[in-house]
């Protein structure tokens, strides 16, 4: 994965941790010494970001050579070797931290993210997340949730209409809402309203958006607001969805689920560098 905010937040990464002078190695380390690195899983995961971690150490020194025959979304297994690295040592310890960072952080979501969407095989409904993420770090880790199995909601507030409930309270009302934003977007625009009762699924419905959140609501509500709905827009079900509530939601007959704790809530998984002297 190489994009210009990857390399940004490579760069941003590594000034933050290295600053004027990595003060250890650069006093304990020759500049011309080389040695190897061994990146080892700790415990069972699903991969992402393993080129990220290659073009950590890249950035700090084009010669290094970085080995591995696994791509992201490889289950590993605790103990296996996930890349080889050879050459200056200054740049293998510079930049083993930061590497890891990217690399336990991006695979936690997918681990997590995969774990979640094994529940749902079989089911015709859809697992995304949503804007809850790690500020610059966005397109890493939605990019980690499609590792993992899952689906992106809107990247930004640029680039899908998300009617919610402040926007309603601003306007005056659901329809009200949907109606004045559909004179202003292109066609080529979905829009999206998001409701908290069976009163607004009817608002909604007068106005007919493309696709109905059901905000917070009980699984009985849910249901009836997928009878009422009755594939007139696509039904999304969103608030403080867990792991545990997966298949329930599943099985009230709504088309996607969005969950923000898919990346706010992931934990970062063990991933270790051990580093090897010749």
């Amino acid at each position: 994965m190489q994009s210009l905010t990857t390399k940004r937040l490579i760069a941003a990464a590594l000034a933050e941790d290295i600053g004027s002078g990595d003060i250890t190695t650069d006093n304990l380390i020759e500049a011309d010494q080389t040695g190897n690195g061994v990146i080892i899983a700790k415990e069972p995961l699903v991969l992402a970001g393993i080129d990220i971690a290659r073009q950590v150490f890249t950035y700090l020194d084009s010669e290094i050579d970085f080995q591995t025959d696994l791509t992201d979304g490889h289950k590993a297994a605790s103990g296996d070797t996930l890349a080889h690295i050879h050459g200056r040592l200054a740049a293998l310890l510079k930049g083993e931290r930061t590497a890891l960072n990217f690399l336990q952080r991006l695979s936690g979501i997918a681990t997590q993210v995969a774990n979640h969407t094994h529940m749902l095989q079989g089911k015709n409904v859809r697992l995304v997340d949503t804007r809850k993420t790690t500020p610059g770090w966005r397109v890493l880790e939605k990019y980690a949730v499609r590792v993992g199995g899952g689906f992106n909601h809107r990247m930004g507030l640029y680039d899908g209409v998300l009617i919610k409930d402040n926007h309603i309270a601003a306007v005056g009302g659901v329809a009200k809402a949907i109606e004045h934003i559909r004179g202003r977007v292109s066609h080529l625009v979905k829009i999206e309203v998001e409701v908290t009762d069976l009163a607004e699924v009817s608002q909604a419905l007068e106005a007919g958006p493309d696709v109905i959140m059901l905000d917070n609501m009980a699984l009985a509500e849910i249901r009836e607001a997928v009878a009422l709905i009755n594939h007139a827009a696509i039904v999304e079900v969103s608030g403080n969805v867990t792991r545990a509530d997966l298949l329930e939601l599943a099985d009230t007959g709504v088309d996607i689920i969005s969950m923000g704790a898919l990346t706010h809530g992931a934990c970062a998984v063990d991933i270790s560098m051990q580093i090897k002297c010749k």
